[in-house]
C-alpha cells in the first residue's frame, strides 16, 4: 500500500539543494525538475521503472545543463531534490498539476484521490522548502543592492502524444519579456538552433509559475528555457548546448542591463 502522508523522512534528505552558493553573477539558475527521485514513503506512485525513469517523471539533462551553466555564468543553482510526480514545484498549490494524477499516457495510481491533508502535507514538505530558498536568494541580493536575473532550465520530450515536435529550444516569458527578447534577437543571429518564443508551452499552459512568484512582483529580468532532451542527451552535447545557452543569456543580461 502507498504511503501518503508523512511523505519526508529524515533519510530522504533536504528538499532543496543549492550549488554555487557564493557566486558573484547576477544569474540565479532554478531547476524546478532536476530529479526523478521519489521520497521513500511514496514507493512507486505505482508506476513501472520505464514511466519513472521517463520525462513525466524529471526533466532529462535538465539539471546537467543547469550545473555547466552555473559554472560557466558563475550563478548560484537552485534545484529540486525529488520527482515532480510527488509535487511540481513550477505549479501552484491549487493546480490540479502540482500532484497530477495522469501525465500524458501514464496514469499516476499514487496520486489519485489525495485527500486535502495529502495534499498540504507535499505542499509543506517539497513546495514551500523549495521557493522559500529561491525567495530568500533573491531577498539576500536586492539587500545586498546587487542584481538577480531569474532563469529558469527545463528539458521537454522530443514526440508528445505521438506528435514530432520541431522546435529545438523554447524561450518563454510572462508579462516580463525583456530578456526573452534579447535572447530571441541572439538566437536569431546565430541560426544554429530552431528556437522560438513561449514553445512548446507557453503561459496559458501554466508553465511560467515560478516566473510570476519570484520575479514579476520585484521587477527582476526573467526567462524559463525549454531544450528538447534529445539534443542534451550526453555530456558532449550537454556542454555544446550549455555554451551555446550561456552566450545567450550573457548577451542578453548586457543588453537588458543597458536598457
Amino acid at each position: 500500500m502507498l504511503v501518503r502522508s508523512g511523505i519526508l523522512t529524515s533519510a530522504d534528505g533536504e528538499t532543496v539543494a543549492v550549488e554555487n552558493a557564493n557566486a558573484s553573477g547576477a544569474v540565479v539558475l532554478v531547476c524546478e525538475h532536476a530529479s526523478s527521485v521519489l521520497p521513500l514513503a511514496a514507493g512507486t506512485l505505482g508506476l513501472t521503472a520505464e514511466a519513472l525513469a521517463s520525462h513525466i517523471a524529471w526533466d532529462p539533462g535538465a539539471l546537467a545543463v543547469a550545473r555547466l551553466l552555473s559554472e560557466k555564468l558563475d550563478a548560484v543553482l537552485i534545484h529540486q531534490r525529488f520527482s515532480r510526480l510527488v509535487y511540481d514545484c513550477n505549479r501552484p498549490p491549487e493546480s490540479p498539476a502540482a500532484m497530477p494524477e495522469k501525465s500524458e499516457i501514464y496514469e499516476i495510481p499514487g496520486n489519485k484521490d489525495l485527500s486535502v491533508a495529502e495534499r498540504y502535507a507535499r505542499t509543506a514538505a517539497i513546495y514551500v522548502p523549495f521557493h522559500d530558498r529561491v525567495s530568500a536568494e533573491l531577498a539576500r541580493r536586492s539587500g545586498e543592492g546587487r542584481p538577480a536575473v531569474l532563469v529558469t532550465v527545463h528539458s521537454f520530450t522530443p514526440v508528445y502524444f505521438g506528435k514530432p515536435r520541431a522546435v529545438e529550444i523554447g524561450i518563454l516569458h510572462d508579462a516580463d519579456s525583456r530578456l526573452a527578447d534579447a535572447m530571441l534577437d541572439g538566437a536569431a543571429k546565430t541560426g544554429r538552433y530552431r528556437v522560438e518564443r513561449n514553445s512548446p508551452y507557453g503561459p496559458e499552459d501554466g508553465v511560467t509559475h515560478t516566473l510570476r512568484l519570484h520575479a514579476l512582483p520585484a521587477g527582476h529580468a526573467n526567462v524559463m528555457i525549454e531544450v528538447r532532451n534529445d539534443l542534451i542527451a550526453n555530456s558532449v552535447d550537454q556542454e555544446v548546448m550549455a555554451d551555446y545557452l550561456a552566450g545567450l543569456i550573457a548577451d542578453a543580461v548586457s543588453s537588458v542591463g543597458r536598457q
